[in-house]
């Protein structure tokens, strides 16, 4: 990929792909809506926070939507607003997080449907496989009282089967239960839907029914370049770990960075460092991050490799986090389903190795002439470390460096932004018979209750 090439890659059949050059009639109003937003951190919440960003600096008006403790509206520059609206913990997986669920004559749902008809935009767009796609089939079907019916675009940020699977609750009758509702339910709610790469695009596809088809465009994640980088390398910082975790002064540190949750496959990288450690390399593992999974990781780290595992939690700072990035001798993420991976663009920017296994979203970006691939198990992946500390290649490092550079979001997010506007040219021109909506009715709470 190069700077100049489009970032908008189109894996589906449906005549036309993605013209990623904005219409002059543009930049309409689009309206997010996603459930995967945790106060301190979280890739949709980055990814998020950087796109309300390019909406100001692009001038185009941006609302997002986001379950919280308490209702809220917050404006972000002068094109952007995020609405909270109150709603419950989730019931399980990561209680730090919050779901929308607008179920028909609810409070959550009279106030999502408030929001749609203040703000009136002429995009809709719903980052959540479970309880919000409901929302979207409920304005396609039966658009609410003067609204004018808007595009509705599905974005993809995870595979349901493999999520599922990571959480030891996916099995033969699973996979196929999975695979049926993502045709015959979640698909043909909204119009058009976004993956955050061909792996995450793959479940899709895979699912499409002819009754119901819609195209699956890729869009990439991205990164704020600048933030990283090799000068934010610290020998305190690098000494202070060895000593915490009794390594020797020249002992090597592998550095995770991301949410310590079960999808991660976080046991495999401790299970990595015991390999790495048992061919007589004095390394240690620090694993920065918080989540759920944090106290049966610190049980299996104590069992596997006793004190050289550290535990960093969750870094707020940026400049502190660039420092946890750059001072590794190797940055390792074992996830093989990781939907795409902003933590590994991050260290590539950073200047360290970057190990990683040889499938999933991270493939997006890395190979072998920019990455230390090995295969998707501990021993694979230790070898793959091994090489890496052995011998950094500098001309590895110098092309990782570049592929970061093409990720950045002053790249990234306009493009995605062209393609919103994309769709929304083509739902009007090409695909206006196909979307056109029920003349003469007006949408009520019971026209959702069966929708």
């Amino acid at each position: 990929m190069t700077r100049s090439s489009p970032m908008v890659r189109r894996d589906a059949p449906q005549a036309g792909g993605i013209d990623a050059t904005p219409s002059a009639a543009g930049p309409w109003k689009s309206l997010h809506l996603t459930n995967a937003w945790h106060a301190e951190s979280g890739g949709i919440r980055a990814y998020y926070t950087a796109m309300l960003a390019a909406a100001n600096t692009l001038g185009r008006p941006m609302r997002l939507v986001v379950p919280g403790e308490r209702d809220e509206v917050r404006e972000v520059g002068p094109h952007g607003r995020i609405y909270t609206v109150r709603a419950p913990r989730a019931p399980f997986v990561d209680r730090r997080y919050r779901v929308m669920v607008p179920v028909p004559f609810s409070r959550i749902s009279e106030r999502l449907l408030g929001i749609l008809q203040d703000e009136r935009p002429a995009i809709v767009e719903v980052c959540d496989k479970y309880a919000l796609p409901y929302l979207a089939g409920a304005i396609r079907r039966f658009p609410p009282p003067g609204l004018p019916r808007p595009t509705l675009v599905g974005l993809s940020c995870e595979r349901a089967d493999h999520s599922l699977e990571a959480l030891g609750v996916l099995g033969r009758i699973g996979a196929r239960a999975v695979r049926w509702y993502l045709g015959a339910v979640y698909l043909p709610q909204c119009d058009y839907h976004l993956a955050n790469s061909a792996y995450t695009a793959g479940e899709l596809l895979a699912a499409q029914r002819p009754t119901h088809p819609r195209d699956v465009q890729t869009v990439p994640m991205g990164l704020h370049v600048a933030t990283f980088g090799p000068q934010h390398r610290s020998e305190a910082w690098r000494q202070a770990w060895r000593q915490r975790l009794s390594l020797p002064p020249d002992g090597p540190l592998l550095v995770y960075v991301g949410r310590l949750a079960q999808e991660k496959q976080l046991t495999r990288a401790i299970d990595l460092l015991g390999h790495v450690r048992r061919t007589g390399t004095a390394a240690g593992l620090v694993l920065v991050g918080s989540g759920p999974d944090e106290e049966r990781l610190r049980r299996h780290a104590a069992a596997a490799c006793g004190a050289a595992v550290g535990f960093a939690g969750h870094v707020r700072d940026a400049a502190a986090l660039a420092a946890c990035y750059a001072s590794g001798d190797a940055f390792v993420h074992v996830n093989d389903r990781e939907p795409f991976g902003i933590g590994p663009l991050e260290a590539m920017a950073s200047g360290v190795p970057v190990v990683l296994p040889r499938a999933g979203g991270v493939l997006t970006y890395a190979t072998p002439a920019n990455a230390w691939l090995g295969e998707p198990t501990a021993a694979g992946l230790a070898q793959a470390a091994l090489e890496a500390l052995a011998y950094p290649d500098p001309a590895r490092l110098r092309l990782a460096a570049e592929t970061a550079r093409q990720y950045d979001w002053s790249s990234v997010a306009p493009a995605i932004f062209a393609a919103y506007d994309a769709l929304h040219v083509r739902a009007r021109t090409a695909d206006a018979s196909r979307w056109r909506p029920r003349v003469g009715h007006v949408a009520s709470e019971a026209d959702l209750a069966r929708s």
